[in-house]
C-alpha cells in the first residue's frame, strides 16, 4: 500500500495548490524567445491520475517556465471542476456523455486501462476462485441483482461463507465503466461505498471476504508491477466456460494485463480509453502546448508507468481537433 498512499499524500498537496490559485491559463504566454510561460491545472479520475503526474514532471523539464498541479478525486470532479473553468484538464476515465459535450466539454483520449475485480489474496477459497474466475452475468448478480450472497454461489459450491460487496461512493469513470461492463450504470451498484481507488483498494485488503473493483493502477504496484500485497485479481471468464483457460491467465504482472487489454483478450468494457477534457477546443499557448505532448511524446510514457498507448487514428483526430494536423 505504500505506492497508493503517496498518490494520496500527493493528490492532497496538489489539491491545496490547485484551490490556492483557480483556473490558471489566463497569464499563459509564449514570452519574446520562444519559451513557454505560465500555469497548468489538471483534476479528476484517480485512474489517470499516476500517469498525468508523470507527464506533467517531464513537461515541466520540457518547460521551466510552466508549472503544473495534478490533483486527484474523481472522474466526476474533474469533469465538474473543467466545465467550471477551475482547471485547464478534467481527468475522465470514461467516454464524455453528450450532455457534457453540450456544455463544451472536449475529449482528447489521452491513455487506455482497465477495471478489474479484486479479492483479498487471503480469502479461503482464493484457489478455487483462480480456477473459476467470474463472468459478467455473475458480477451484475451480486452487485445488481443482490441473490449472490455467499462464496458458494459465486463458485458454484455449497460455500455458505458471505460475501462483502463494495463499491464507490464517488462520481468516478472506473464504477461507471465496471457496471458498463454487465449493462448498468454506477448508481446501481450495490454494496459498502468507499471513496477512491485508494480506499477501495485498502477496504479489500482489510476484509478477508471482500470484493471490489480497481483501476490496474492500483491493484499493481507501480514500482515491481506486481500485485499490491493483499490484492488479488478475481480473473474474467470471458469465454463463459467455468473455468480460466491459459488464454485467460495474465494477471500476475502489471505489463501481461496491460498486453493482454492492447490485444483484446480482455473485455472492453471495463477496459477504457482516459481521457483529458477541456472546455471548448483549447487556444491557449501552454494549454495546446501540453495536450500536443501527451498526445505524441508524452505517449512514450505510458507503457512504463503501466498505461496502453492511444491507437494512432485516435491521436490524428485529436491532433486534427486541436489544428496541428491536417
Amino acid at each position: 500500500m505504500k505506492r497508493i498512499f503517496n498518490y494520496v499524500v500527493i493528490a492532497a498537496v496538489a489539491a491545496v495548490s490547485l484551490n490556492s490559485c483557480g483556473g490558471s491559463s489566463s497569464g499563459n504566454k509564449v514570452t519574446k524567445d520562444g519559451k513557454l510561460k505560465g500555469e497548468l491545472s489538471l483534476s479528476g479520475a484517480f485512474a489517470l491520475y499516476p500517469l498525468a503526474v508523470v507527464w506533467a514532471d517531464e513537461f515541466q523539464q520540457l518547460n521551466p517556465g510552466v508549472k503544473v498541479d495534478v490533483s486527484a478525486g474523481g472522474a466526476g470532479k474533474g469533469m465538474t471542476d473543467v466545465l467550471a473553468g477551475v482547471v485547464d484538464f478534467g481527468m475522465v476515465s470514461r467516454e464524455v456523455y453528450p450532455q457534457e459535450q453540450e456544455r463544451g466539454a472536449v475529449g482528447f483520449a489521452s491513455a487506455k486501462d482497465a477495471v478489474v475485480p479484486t479479492v483479498n489474496a487471503n480469502n479461503p477459497v482464493i484457489g478455487k476462485m483462480l480456477e473459476h474466475g467470474i463472468t459478467k452475468e455473475i458480477a451484475r448478480r451480486i452487485w445488481i441483482d443482490g441473490d449472490v450472497k455467499t462464496w458458494g454461489d459465486v463458485l458454484g459450491t455449497d460455500d455458505q461463507t458471505p460475501i462483502h460487496i463494495y463499491t464507490r461512493s464517488d462520481a468516478c469513470g472506473a464504477a461507471e465503466t465496471f457496471a458498463n461492463w454487465f449493462g448498468a450504470k454506477q448508481e446501481d451498484l450495490g454494496g459498502t461505498a468507499v471513496f477512491g481507488d485508494p480506499g477501495l483498494a485498502a477496504a479489500i485488503q482489510k476484509d478477508i471476504y471482500g470484493i471490489g473493483f480497481n483501476n490496474i493502477g492500483y491493484a499493481y504496484d507501480n514500482d515491481t508491477h506486481k500485485l499490491n500485497e493483499g490484492l488479488q485479481i478475481f480473473p474474467v471468464d470471458t469465454d463463459e466456460n467455468g473455468s480460466i483457460s491459459e488464454d485467460e491467465q495474465f494477471y500476475d504482472l502489471k505489463d501481461n494485463v496491460t498486453k493482454a487489454i492492447a490485444e483484446g483478450r480482455y473485455p472492453s468494457p471495463p477496459a477504457r480509453d482516459l481521457y483529458l477534457v477541456t472546455k471548448g477546443v483549447p487556444t491557449d499557448p501552454v494549454v495546446v502546448a501540453f495536450l500536443k505532448y501527451v498526445l505524441t511524446d508524452g505517449q512514450k510514457k505510458n507503457e512504463p508507468v503501466g498505461y496502453i498507448e492511444i491507437a494512432p487514428e485516435k491521436i490524428d483526430k485529436s491532433l486534427t481537433t486541436l489544428g496541428l494536423k491536417k
